[in-house]
C-alpha cells in the first residue's frame, strides 16, 4: 500500500467521522469567567476530549448525564437519539465511585474545601480546610463551576466540576469526582438543573 493510498483511506475515515461527529460553540461567558479563565492553568488534553455531538450511545432520556468513567467521557443526552460528549477525567482505580444521583446544589467559581479522607492524605492542606477552604478563582480545584451529586437529600460528597488541571482531562486521577474543562464545566452548568438524573457507570458504551 503506497502512502498516496494510506492518505485518501484517512481522508475518507475522517470524513465519515464527520458524519457522526460535530464541534458545539463555547457558552457565553461571564465577565468574571473570562477574567478567571485568562488567569486559569492551560492544558491540551487529547481532541478526542473535546465537545462533540454525537450519536448519543446510553439510551438515556433527554436531559440525563452519563459518565462511562471506562472511556472518561461524559454525556448529556439531547432530543433525537443525540448527545453531547465531554472528555473528562475520573477517579483512580481505588478512589473510583459510580452510582446514579441527581444534582443537587449548582455553583459558579465554588469555593473549595478539603474533605477528611484528603486531610488525612496530605495533611498539609489542613491549613486550607482550618482557613475555611479556598475561595474560587483560577486555581481553584473546583475551577469555573461545580455540580453537587445528591442521592436523596444526602449529598454524596461527588461533584461534576471544572479543573485547574485540564492536562489531565482523560485520565483516572481524581479523588472520585468527575473534573471537566473549565469552558465544558460552564457549557454542561449551562444545561442542567436541580433535580437532573446522572448516572456514573464503570463500564464502556
Amino acid at each position: 500500500m503506497n502512502l498516496r493510498t494510506i492518505a485518501c483511506i484517512g481522508l475518507i475515515s475522517a470524513a465519515l467521522a464527520g458524519c457522526n461527529m460535530a464541534g458545539t460553540p463555547d457558552p457565553t461567558l461571564t465577565t468574571r469567567d473570562r477574567e478567571f479563565l485568562s488567569l486559569a492553568p492551560k492544558g491540551n488534553p487529547p481532541a478526542e476530549y473535546g465537545r462533540y455531538i454525537v450519536d448519543d450511545p446510553t439510551g438515556q432520556p433527554e436531559g440525563t448525564v452519563t459518565v462511562d468513567t471506562f472511556k472518561n467521557f461524559l454525556y448529556y443526552s439531547l432530543p433525537n437519539k443525540k448527545a453531547i460528549r465531554y472528555g473528562v477525567a475520573t477517579g483512580s482505580e481505588a478512589a473510583g465511585w459510580t452510582g446514579e444521583a441527581t444534582i443537587g446544589r449548582l455553583a459558579e467559581w465554588p469555593r473549595w474545601m478539603p474533605p477528611a479522607d484528603m486531610l488525612e492524605r496530605w495533611p498539609h492542606l489542613r491549613p486550607t480546610a482550618e482557613a475555611g477552604g479556598l475561595p474560587g478563582g483560577p486555581d481553584n480545584p473546583l475551577g469555573a463551576r461545580a455540580m453537587y451529586l445528591f442521592q436523596g437529600n444526602k449529598d454524596t460528597m461527588y461533584r461534576i466540576h471544572g479543573t485547574n488541571e485540564p492536562d489531565k482531562i482523560g485520565q483516572h486521577v481524581s479523588s472520585g469526582c468527575i473534573r471537566m474543562r473549565d469552558i465544558d464545566a460552564i457549557d454542561l452548568y449551562n444545561r442542567v438543573k436541580i433535580g437532573t438524573k446522572v448516572i456514573v457507570a464503570a463500564r464502556a458504551y
